[in-house]
């Protein structure tokens, strides 16, 4: 302070800094002085080795403290020199140590608040409910209020409170007085409608949003599975049908059940499918069959366990374009007329029907009591109102659609009948029967005119026709298909074209040929599908895994030359190109 009092000269002062009193000597004379001296180091207690200093010289020893600066210690430290006494707070991890009696949490030493549990439970429900809660302390409020009208409603109230007061008896009177006294006013329209207790939403204005497409489609879907399950009871409301697409005609006023114009055959030549195209899925339960449009092939039928018949479209849009109740039960087999206008459906209900393809109408029903396993129209073009049904009770029925009526039997057959295949242009018909034979009838007559049967045979539930009409090719239960010749009145075995390396045992799975008889196409018991070459080899060319139940039929589109269409009891109908 000397050296800043001295500092300065009085001629490199201004006049505005002459000291006006006392003068700056007699300042500088009384301010106090720094103390040089005094270090700033903390201070450190060295009691201890004060004591151990005091004990070390009664017991005749020198205590020699270690030089802090020295790099090398010229002697032996003893232990009690080399040891200082802890000082300075505590590590609140630390196992030892001063803090060690306090601690009783991992961070440290926490106190007990003495809280009656319903209080405690009160302001946890506020804090969860409301947003906020009374602090422990008594004292202000702990969160963050949702809403700004609970905490004024808090303030009157002495406090938040999730806990609704219980109202007493006078005010529930009241409301209930006000309801009663709503409910009796007459009903005005022209009223706003008002809501007896505030939303959410009552200050927003309500918008109406136009539904786009997708959203119409997705609710016109929604109300025809309502009705379909409407529907359901088909003995108590009848047959009746729900057709899915917009309009059942387009701008020029063709049906929807024409075929298209511009569509022609691809090609003579039939090739094998390698892809997964498309997925016609609808029925709740699987599928038994699918039969293509006689000619064109634009349209696909189906029969499901769900009792439903749908046909899909298959060229255009791929919806169910209409979907046919009339069966109770599971439907076993359907089949087309020579032009599609018309099909036949039978069931486990015991009912054969008769549908108008494009309106959906049941034109008639047929019914003896038994289960008819197939149904197949007469190929002859003036005699589609003929058809044949193999039935559970051993017969083969023969039906006139104009009378309604079962106008011849044949009953040769030992086991129900499971298929009625017609050749030679109608003139005969061969059947197949769980009583494992094959018996060939003239049409009209009720009596056989050859009979096939022997130990080895299975039985065969399934039976095509090869395209050139002099073959059929059947489906035997031994895991193979089996070809017969029916050419110039001769039913005879072929035994070098058997086809095998599948596995049908104990399903009746649909076998078909491609439409220029090249390829022999079947489903099998795991989900697959297999192709054969009709050539000399009989060989598997393709094997598809078609689905992930039974592949229970197959048949090739007899437009496109590359496209197949797989049915199975999964209840998905694929189509593959």
């Amino acid at each position: 302070m000397d050296l800043l009092a001295s500092y300065g000269d009085d001629e490199d002062r201004s006049p505005l800094d002459a000291p006006e009193s006392p003068t700056a000597a007699a300042i500088a004379a009384t301010a106090p002085k720094l103390n040089l001296a005094i270090s700033a180091a903390p201070q450190v207690d060295t009691t201890g080795l004060v004591l151990r200093g005091n004990e070390a010289k009664s017991l005749g020893e020198v205590r020699k403290l270690q030089d802090a600066g020295a790099r090398k210690v010229m002697y032996n430290l003893p232990v009690e020199d080399m040891h200082a006494p802890v000082l300075g707070p505590a590590h609140p991890y630390s196992r030892d140590g001063l803090a060690a009696g306090l601690k009783n949490h991992f961070v440290g030493h926490v106190e007990d608040a003495h809280m009656h549990p319903i209080h405690f439970e009160q302001q946890y429900h506020n804090f969860h409910a409301l947003g906020f809660g009374e602090a422990p302390s008594g004292i202000g409020l702990v969160g963050k209020p949702v809403d700004a009208e609970a905490v004024e409603v808090a303030a009157e109230e002495g406090g938040p409170s999730a806990w609704k007061r219980r109202k007493t008896t006078q005010e529930r009177k009241a409301e209930q007085a006000a309801r009663a006294e709503r409910l009796a006013a007459p009903f005005d329209p022209s009223a706003p409608f008002s809501l007896q207790e505030r939303q959410p939403w009552a200050s927003k204005q309500a918008e109406v949003a136009e539904l786009t497409e997708e959203q119409k489609e997705f609710i016109a879907k929604a109300e025809a599975a309502k009705l379909e399950a409407a529907a359901g009871g088909v003995d108590k409301q009848g047959p009746t049908s729900f057709f899915h697409a917009k309009d059942e005609k387009d701008y020029q006023g063709r049906s929807w059940i024409l075929p298209p114009r511009e569509k022609k055959n691809e090609s003579d030549s039939c090739f094998l499918p390698k892809r997964w195209v498309h997925t016609w899925a609808g029925h709740t339960k699987g599928v038994n069959a699918v039969r293509f449009f006689p000619g064109t092939g634009h349209l696909l039928l189906s029969a499901g366990m769900d009792g439903k018949v749908k046909i899909w479209d298959v060229y255009g849009s791929g919806k169910c374009m209409r979907t046919y109740l009339g069966h109770s039960k599971g439907v076993r087999d359907v089949c087309f007329s020579n032009d599609g206008r018309r099909f036949l459906s039978t069931g486990y209900d015991k009912n054969i029907r008769l549908w108008d393809t494009e309106t959906g109408q049941c034109i008639k029903t047929f019914n003896t009591g038994k289960v008819y396993y197939c149904v197949k129209f007469h190929p002859s073009d003036d005699k589609q109102n003929v058809f044949m049904s193999g039935c559970q009770d051993k017969k083969i029925y023969q039906f006139d659609t104009d009378t309604g009526e079962a106008v011849q039997e044949y009953n040769y057959h030992l086991g129900p009948v499971n298929t009625v295949t017609f050749i030679d242009e109608g003139r005969q018909f061969v059947s197949t029967s769980d009583d494992k034979t094959i018996r060939v009838w003239e049409f009209g007559i009720p009596v056989q005119i050859k009979y096939i049967a022997d130990p080895s045979m299975h039985s065969m539930p399934a039976v095509a026709t090869h395209p050139s009409k002099n073959y059929l090719l059947m489906q035997s239960l031994d895991n193979q298909v089996l070809t017969y010749m029916v050419k110039d009145g001769r039913f005879k075995s072929m035994k070098n074209k058997t086809f095998k390396g599948h596995n049908t045992a104990g399903y009746a799975c649909q076998v078909g040929c491609s439409p220029d008889g090249k390829y022999v196409l079947s489903g099998d018991s795991e989900g697959r599908c297999f192709f054969w070459e009709w050539g000399a080899p009989q060989k598997i060319v393709r094997t598809i895994k078609a689905h992930d139940a039974v592949c229970i039929g197959a048949e090739w589109n007899p437009m496109e030359s590359s496209k197949v269409a797989t049915c199975g009891w999964d209840g998905l109908i694929k189509y593959w190109d």
